[in-house]
């Protein structure tokens, strides 16, 4: 019977039961029997769990934190001071231009049925099937509608779920190349590369008839998905633009390195959100994730100190901080595959190898201007490989193949090439494709990167038309105007300098 059908009988019931209260008072506690059990009886015919969906949409709103205002901050604060407002500006707005795409198109081309390597357009503008046995609205996502992937939470949630994971993906690409894209072009870049690099990696991984999860390959909350494609498509688009005027000459130090501090706190406690939410239930797995998600993050923040402390003779704040998202970053493949003793060797040893990976643009001369490649591509390549070592079946045993989620460590070595092959294959599509794009952009009337002149003075006051900068700062004084700030300097220092000869204040 349908749905609606039962409802009705289960309405006319509630009616019969209440009426017959009326007339026979002293049978109340059966009748209140009977109504708990015509309540349970109800709540069985919907598969949505009411602890799974309070959960996940607790996640949704810890993962869309990580974005606004927590990567915003993070970036700001690296940022120099006449770019900070550009830099979050880019993540406020890719924020608005990825929910729009999303819910038009890309959710369905991600993860609804269609081939191995793109979905199908039958969730285009979340029209589709409808499983609330509301007949009056057929062709739209039901109240009861849910996905394959999340078969206990509302799909309108899911579908919001996953929106966070696409908006933070492709904010973070801008860390490569912020500081020197035009913004006109930046969002062009990131429009077409939604669509042809995250939409492509993402169903391939995640979505059940994608080729990657057919395989078995292993990414539980976004290590290959989100850091591994993210990260390399910022180094090709650092390549292409070439580095900042006065890279590795001029001091480029972050103008205020507590913003980051912020930053980095607010991606650390969204995280869990990012983590322990992909488990997409309130469950066991959820838990381990969590758990896994802390202890490989404080682990990797200690040792990146100590790393730092023997390279350079200081530990930092940034460094500390870098460190704890590095390890964010590198347990996100594996959080719901690996137990504490996982999850503290992966923060271990990921972390002195991602700031080897930060240290390499001085090495090979591409700037990576906020170390979204080191700390992301890099953290998400050595986070997938682990994965393969210290995937635990006993752990994971909730998961889409169990049989096969145990690693080199737990009795199965060819997770470790499974891991490997779906790196290659991200690496590859991810940095091929962002190229095309960023190539064609270049030859286009848009081209790619700012004016000399606006990078001198910078992006905020030049594309936006506000600055922190104070105005005697932002605007470049005239040959005359320095002439005339050196005699009156010298005149200055003559003064002094008399006054001292003669003893007294100089005039």
């Amino acid at each position: 019977k349908s749905q609606k059908f039962q409802s009705s009988q289960f309405c006319g019931e509630r009616k019969e039961v209440e009426k017959m209260a009326t007339y026979n008072a002293t049978d109340m506690a059966d009748v209140m029997a009977r109504l708990s059990a015509l309540e349970q009886a109800q709540a069985a015919m919907s598969p949505i769990n009411s602890g799974d969906t309070a959960w996940l949409l607790t996640s949704t709103a810890l993962v869309l934190l990580m974005t606004l205002p927590g990567l915003a901050l993070f970036y700001g604060g690296m940022a120099q001071v006449k770019n900070v407002l550009s830099t979050v500006f880019q993540t406020f707005s890719i924020t608005c231009l990825i929910t729009v795409l999303w819910f038009m198109m890309s959710y369905s081309l991600a993860f609804k049925e269609g081939s191995k390597v793109i979905g199908g357009s039958s969730r285009f503008w979340l029209i589709g099937s409808d499983d609330s046995g509301n007949q009056q609205s057929p062709n739209r996502i039901g109240l009861n509608t849910v996905h394959p992937l999340a078969p206990t939470i509302p799909e309108p949630l899911f579908m919001t779920f996953q929106m966070t994971f696409a908006i933070i993906t492709a904010a973070i690409v801008c860390g490569s190349f912020a500081e020197r894209m035009k913004f006109t072009s930046m969002l062009v870049f990131i429009f077409f590369w939604h669509f042809l690099v995250y939409c492509f990696v993402a169903h391939s991984e995640w979505a059940m008839d994608g080729f990657l999860f057919q395989a078995g390959t292993l990414d539980f909350a976004g290590g290959d998905v989100v850091h591994i494609c993210s990260g390399v498509s910022g180094l090709a688009a650092s390549i292409v633009l070439g580095p900042r005027q006065g890279f590795g000459v001029k001091d480029m130090k972050p103008h205020n390195v507590v913003y980051t501090m912020i930053g980095g706190s607010l991606l650390w406690v969204g995280w869990f959100g990012f983590n322990a939410g992909s488990a997409v239930a309130a469950n066991g797995s959820a838990a381990f994730a969590m758990m896994a998600t802390q202890i490989a993050t404080g682990t990797s923040g200690f040792t990146w100190m100590v790393v730092e402390y023997l390279h350079r003779g200081k530990p930092s704040v940034l460094g500390i901080v870098s460190g704890a998202v590095a390890g964010l970053v590198v347990i996100t493949p594996a959080a719901g595959f690996v137990d504490q003793t996982g999850a503290f060797c992966m923060g271990l040893i990921g972390a002195p190898l991602v700031y080897l990976g930060v240290q390499i643009k001085h090495w090979a001369g591409y700037d990576d201007a906020l170390d979204a490649f080191g700390v992301h591509g890099v953290g998400g390549v050595v986070g997938g490989f682990l994965t393969g070592f210290f995937a635990n079946d006993f752990i994971s045993s909730n998961g889409g193949h169990p049989d096969t989620e145990r690693g080199v460590f737990y009795g199965r070595a060819r997770q470790l090439g499974l891991q490997v092959y779906a790196i290659v294959v991200i690496i590859g599509w991810s940095f091929t494709m962002s190229l095309i794009l960023l190539y064609f952009i270049s030859i286009s009337p848009l081209k790619l990167r700012v004016r000399y002149e606006t990078e001198e003075e910078g992006l905020d006051a030049r594309e936006h038309g506000e600055t922190l900068v104070k105005e005697a700062e932002a605007e470049p004084a005239s040959v005359t105007q320095r002439l005339l700030r050196l005699f009156l300097a010298g005149e200055r220092a003559a003064a002094a300098a008399s006054g001292d000869a003669i003893g007294r204040p100089g005039g």
